[in-house]
């Protein structure tokens, strides 16, 4: 363990492992919500009586809050302090998800969407910190990063789950209203147990020209690709969000390298195995989020199943992104370089992936469907848990909050690109198969067809789902050159490489 400057470790906070229980218990919250509204979407939008048109904008209104606020809230942790910040994000998501599950209207549940948003961009960093911060030790952080990794990885699928059983046993409402319970726990957990280290505030003025430029910059472009996913990329409002992105983005980045006190230091982003988690992990998650939403087509359109059979159907996915991070993962983090676990992980991932290019109208789901997700959660879970220590290791304690919401930002805009990039993959391969047999597509074979085409277009995106794992893979080889922790190699962080490393005392 890293010693102070007076020789002597500090003793570990003795609540460390209870404050882990409540922080990955937010962190599930915050991941389950991505896709259980998404579940009881369609119930909503009839109950309520939002115009189709409009239905976009259910999810659309949290992902720009939270993906544009995101820089934002994790400076916000840094200043504030993370316990704090952690506090008020899981009591305004709570609050938010009554008033979501209140709705009485399409106004009223577009501005719950973005109050939810709003909260999570503030907790989700939060949450990350706490624990870069808290968990120092090589076997211990390992261990805590397993659990956290597992969650960040299945949590989705367990959404899925559990919005296909509230969403069909009970009502769309309960699927914002189980978030409340959640944050209760969670937040009087952290209230009695989080202990933040001290000394690890960011005193330093907020850099407001920053937050505007990359809240604006950041909500552009997941925007952009968002529209692009229902309009199309040559759509003007499109290319004029793309454009809107790039030049408000390129100003944060001038910005940052000129102010004082930069908002998001160029040195967290740049630092070359921090860029490559945050490189790597944003591609990896395009690849995933495209799985989940043509899996969950696949299984309820094409095969028929019900909103609880297809959420189970996922369970193989969970149990090996479990497996694959707290078993494989946390076990070998201390013995292997991060790189020997990411590259190989994405590429099982890959290999999982490769399986489901083979999807067919009439495929086995015990026989392709299972293994694949097998392959896919061992691969994922064994390289997220590397990914998620890594991006927050050796960051000076003063900016682990902006680090951590990097993590967010990338994982954010990752899941943003994902959907509109392989569901317009998809859906031109539909378009030109039913072109190709457009004089089979009458009588009692045009229900087939239809399917077939779909099921084309599914395989078609997951080819290019299988490159960009492919690809994240090389980036992980290439560009993360950090040892095993304590192994003395290449240092994680530009933050302070030859300083004498000081651990803050916890605060009681």
């Amino acid at each position: 363990m890293p010693k102070t400057a007076a020789g002597l470790a500090p003793a570990a906070d003795p609540s460390r492992w209870k404050a882990l229980v409540f922080i990955a218990l937010a962190q599930l919250m915050v991941v389950l919500d991505a896709t259980i509204v998404n579940i009881a979407l369609p119930s909503a939008q009839t109950d309520l009586g939002i115009s189709d048109g409009n239905r976009q904008w259910v999810i659309t209104a949290y992902a720009l809050a939270f993906g544009g606020l995101l820089l934002f809230g994790g400076r916000i942790a840094d200043k504030w302090g993370r316990k704090n910040a952690f506090i008020t994000g899981l009591t305004g998501f709570a609050l938010a998800s009554a008033l979501g599950g209140a709705a009485t209207g399409e106004a009223m549940m577009l501005g719950a969407r973005a109050l939810q948003g709003a909260f999570g961009a503030l907790l989700a960093p939060a949450a990350l910190s706490l624990l870069a911060v808290m968990f120092t030790d090589a076997k211990e952080r390992a261990k805590a990063f397993g659990i956290y990794g597992a969650i960040a990885g299945g949590g989705g699928a367990v959404g899925l789950i559990l919005g296909g059983f509230l969403t069909e046993y009970l009502n769309w409402r309960w699927t914002f209203f189980v978030n409340i319970p959640f944050a209760i726990v969670a937040a009087a957990g952290a209230w009695l147990v989080v202990r933040e280290p001290v000394g690890g505030r960011n005193r330093a003025p907020l850099d407001i020209p920053g937050v505007a430029l990359s809240t604006l910059g950041l909500v552009a472009l997941v925007y952009g690709f968002t529209r692009a996913a229902s309009a199309g990329w040559s759509d003007t409002v499109t290319v004029a969000m793309f454009i809107g992105s790039a030049v408000l983005l390129t100003a944060f980045v001038f910005v940052e390298s000129r102010v004082r006190s930069p908002l998001l230091p160029l040195r967290v982003l740049l630092e070359r195995n921090r860029g490559g988690v945050y490189l790597s992990l944003g591609l990896a998650v395009i690849a995933m989020f495209g799985l989940f939403l043509f899996l969950t087509y696949y299984l309820q359109v094409v095969k028929g199943f019900s909103p609880v059979k297809t959420g189970f159907a996922f369970l193989p996915m969970i149990a090996g992104m479990i497996t694959g991070s707290t078993q494989i993962g946390a076990r070998l983090m201390t013995r292997v370089a991060p790189r020997l676990l990411m590259g190989p992980g994405f590429l099982l991932a890959a290999t999982g992936m490769l399986m489901l290019t083979q999807l067919e109208v009439g495929s086995s789901y015990p026989a392709l469907i299972l293994p694949a997700q097998l392959m896919l959660g061992l691969g994922m879970g064994t390289a997220f848990m590397p990914a998620m220590s890594l991006a927050t290791h050796g960051v000076n304690p003063a900016d682990a909050g902006v680090a951590s919401a990097m993590v967010n930002t990338s994982q954010q805009v990752g899941g943003a690109i994902g959907t509109a990039l392989l569901n317009t993959i998809a859906a031109s391969a539909t378009t030109a198969y039913l072109t190709d047999h457009a004089a089979a597509a009458g009588g009692p074979a045009a229900k087939l067809i239809q399917a077939q085409a779909m099921v084309e277009g599914y395989s078609t995106a997951i080819w290019w789902a299988v490159g960009i794992l492919v690809a994240s893979a090389t980036i992980a080889l290439t560009l993360i050159n950090t040892g095993r922790p304590g192994a003395g190699g290449p240092v994680a962080s530009g933050d302070g490489a030859g300083a004498e490393v000081k651990v803050p005392v916890i605060a009681h």
